[in-house]
């Protein structure tokens, strides 16, 4: 016989594949047996969708086996009843009127006992109830009706039912449950599998909306640490523009929580539960942050192997948080204006056109005036962007949050650690004077220290130099240190000054290995630089 590719979407084409053969022949029925569980476990295994599977699977019972009316009923734990998942042959309202209880009926009885059950003529059987009417006038047609129970690890949790018209004499009811067993034995798999997956996907879901509110809980206004006029100033603001769908611009220095601000205003609006999404656009170059912008189509570009969405298609509904938005070359700017005015783009190397809703949230440490002045900034985009506007002060502008900042601080850095290193007296005072050019990073990142390298519980005045370089003291002529002035500020600038530079000669000028000595950053060490009108190279 010529061979055939077979099809579990054209049951027919299985039939008709042997259908020459011999129907007396008990090997014709086993080759018909063999290829029908052969399709039916390519048919579960290439989908979890167990209804659309299942109702696949009953189709090849029919139309290669003859096996009419297939049912699969599952129980239901929380209501204790049997329902039809899927049937074959049957409408909706038949399905529907398809209800056991457990040792009810022939169906309730296999799935009480456990055990297949035949019924050789439906109308002669009393305990075969017929709830579904699907067969008209049972006394008047020799139906027979067999059943077996699926299990998974040796517990029933439903039933396969089917029904015989005038069997071949040659084919017995053994054989018929001997499949059928196997068959339900793999429907038991699928069941398992996609009860598995709909658990997980559950769990997933659960999580995340504990996620989005664990995060709409923690960017709460309330949970932002700040007490002062300035800071209050700023919660009213927040307060007013987070339900609307204003673009916000937020101005500062770096280190002043502009991204917490812009959290706080995404999770307090009605976009909550879309997602934040954050770019920051000095960080890469102009090439790719206009694919991390829009997307690219595949093979737009070298290396773009595969299609890739932008972070404004990402952010679809929800927020987008253009963090340095000073830094976005003119090109870029231009792309984006126009994002803004009709909130449409194409990705690199495509056609279509997306259309998206969502928040622009933009952030910069620039003067952004000055750099509109100086050509560098687009004068159109600084409007757009500059609808609400709100001022983030440094930290030295508000210094009464200092004591709540390292309050909060050091709460967390001890939880974290499994300490409990707290501040003498003094201590916060000198910190509350500190000007803090990196603001409240770098506030962040000395508690850290403190917490982690501290050998004791209370940190005094005495431990601060080792702990913030910038407070080093020289005990052989501190009187040198003071500046102009004899005030805390004054001193503690003079100290800074004398200690940068004295890691800038040790590290020959080389700024991020004297920015790692010193415990800031980079871009806060050259902010330094310039502030005291230092020599790159600590001279």
């Amino acid at each position: 016989m010529e061979e055939k590719e077979l099809s579990s979407k054209n049951p027919a084409a299985i039939q008709s594949s042997v259908g020459n053969l011999p129907s007396d022949q008990p090997w014709s029925q086993k080759i018909l047996e063999l290829t029908a569980l052969y399709e039916i476990s390519k048919v579960l295994a290439s989908s979890l969708d167990l209804k659309t599977t299942t109702h696949q699977l009953m189709e090849i019972l029919s139309q290669v086996l003859g096996m009419r009316r297939g049912t699969l009923t599952l129980l239901n734990q929380e209501r204790g009843e049997l329902a039809i998942e899927v049937a074959h042959g049957l409408t909706p309202e038949e399905i529907a009127r398809g209800r056991y209880k457990i040792g009810e009926g022939i169906t309730g009885k296999v799935m009480e006992t456990g055990e297949p059950i035949i019924v050789p003529d439906v109308g002669k059987e009393p305990l075969f109830l017929n709830r579904t009417h699907a067969r008209g006038d049972i006394t008047k047609q020799n139906i027979s009706f067999i059943c077996v129970p699926v299990k998974v690890k040796g517990e029933t949790i439903g039933v396969l039912s089917v029904d015989r018209l005038f069997p071949d004499k040659n084919i017995s009811f053994d054989e018929d449950v001997r499949v059928l067993t196997v068959v339900a034995s793999m429907i038991g798999q699928a069941v398992m599998l996609s009860r598995m997956v709909a658990q997980e996907k559950q769990k997933l879901i659960d999580e995340n909306i504990y996620l989005k509110q664990e995060l709409k809980t923690k960017y709460r206004l309330a949970n932002i640490v700040g007490n002062s006029e300035k800071m209050g100033e700023i919660f009213e603001i927040v307060e007013k523009v987070a339900p609307t769908k204003a673009t916000v611009l937020l101005r500062g220095e770096s280190g002043t929580g502009k991204e917490l601000i812009a959290r706080a205003i995404h999770y307090n609006s009605p976009r909550a539960s879309k997602p934040f999404v954050k770019v920051n656009c000095a960080a890469l170059p102009e090439t790719l942050l206009e694919s991390e912008l829009f997307g690219h189509e595949k093979g737009s570009f070298t290396g773009a192997i595969e299609t890739k969405k932008g972070r404004f298609e990402i952010a679809n509904g929800g927020t987008l948080f253009l963090d340095e938005i000073g830094d976005l070359s003119l090109s870029t700017q231009i792309k984006l204006l126009r994002v803004l005015q009709e909130k449409q783009f194409e990705r690199i190397g495509g056609i279509k056109t997306y259309t998206v809703d969502l928040r622009i949230i933009a952030a910069t440490h620039k003067d952004l005036e000055k750099a509109i002045r100086e050509g560098s900034f687009r004068e159109d985009l600084y409007y757009r962007l500059n609808v609400v506007p709100i001022f983030i002060p440094p930290l030295r502008e508000r210094k009464e949050d200092v004591p709540l900042l390292v309050e909060h601080f050091l709460k967390l850095f001890n939880r974290e650690n499994g300490k409990n290193v707290r501040f003498s007296s003094d201590v916060t005072e000198i910190l509350q004077d500190y000007s803090w050019p990196g603001n409240i990073r770098e506030l962040e990142n000395f508690i850290e220290r403190v917490v982690v390298m501290a050998k004791k519980e209370v940190v005094s005045s005495t431990d601060l130099p080792g702990l913030l370089p910038s407070l080093s003291l020289s005990p052989q002529d501190p009187e040198k240190l003071r500046g102009d002035g004899f005030s805390l500020p004054d001193t503690i600038e003079a100290l800074e000054k004398k200690h940068i530079q004295e890691v800038m000669r040790e590290c020959g000028g080389i700024q991020s290995r004297a920015a790692k000595l010193l415990g800031i950053t980079p871009r806060q060490l050259g902010y330094r630089i310039r502030k005291y009108q230092l020599s790159p190279k600590g001279d």
